[in-house]
């Protein structure tokens, strides 16, 4: 990892998960550490309604935290009940942070390259619905990021386990003066989850 990532990664491991919170990331855990137990690869798609903020910011943190805690067999996806764009605040938030982020096309859904280790393979990021080509058709653990995801889509065709792990939506900030804090703040929240649960893992 650059300096900078493992610096925000060491300050993530300070962050205290509230009770509350690790009680709804517990079957996520049992998930992931069951399917190691049976040696199988883990592909986790994180779902949101348009696949623009929250489910980016947990793809990217989730891979980043099973590398920093060395589980390999990890895949990380992310899809929408819709596609739009990845909204280009995620990507700048993501750099600040330690991330680094390569813009790869311009069009109004364009695709990002976002690296947490140099020797790594860069996650391949932009808008997409969850059952697009781009992402596991079974056998993965579809990760509900938002209410209205998690209630419009009762079925998530192809997973074989789901998981309500909700976040408020740092969008309620944009074109506000507090719309870069909120965006760290929340990406720092979710990177602090992602990394109680691959802390778990045995």
């Amino acid at each position: 990892m650059s300096p900078e990532l493992l610096k925000k990664v060491k300050e993530i491991s300070t962050i205290t998960v509230p009770e509350e919170r690790k009680d709804v990331l517990k079957p996520l855990i049992g998930y992931i550490q069951n399917k190691i137990d049976l040696n199988q690869d883990i592909r986790l798609n994180f779902i949101c309604t348009h696949n623009s903020r929250r489910s980016h910011l947990s793809q990217i943190w989730a891979q980043t935290m099973a590398f920093q805690f060395r589980i390999s067999k990890v895949f990380c996806y992310s899809g929408g009940t819709e596609a739009t764009a990845m909204f280009p605040k995620v990507a700048e938030t993501l750099g600040n942070q330690g991330f680094h982020i390569q813009k790869l096309s311009h069009e109004n859904n364009p695709v990002y390259a976002v690296k947490y280790d140099e020797n790594q393979a860069a996650i391949i990021c932009f808008s997409k619905k969850y059952k697009d080509d781009f992402n596991p058709k079974n056998n993965f653990a579809a990760i509900m990021t938002c209410n209205n995801a998690d209630e419009g889509c009762p079925i998530v065709f192809g997973a074989d386990a789901r998981f309500p792990v909700k976040y408020n939506d740092p969008k309620a900030f944009d074109e506000t003066e507090l719309m870069n804090e909120k965006y760290a703040e929340r990406s720092l929240e979710i990177a602090s989850e992602m990394y109680f649960v691959f802390s778990q893992i045995k």
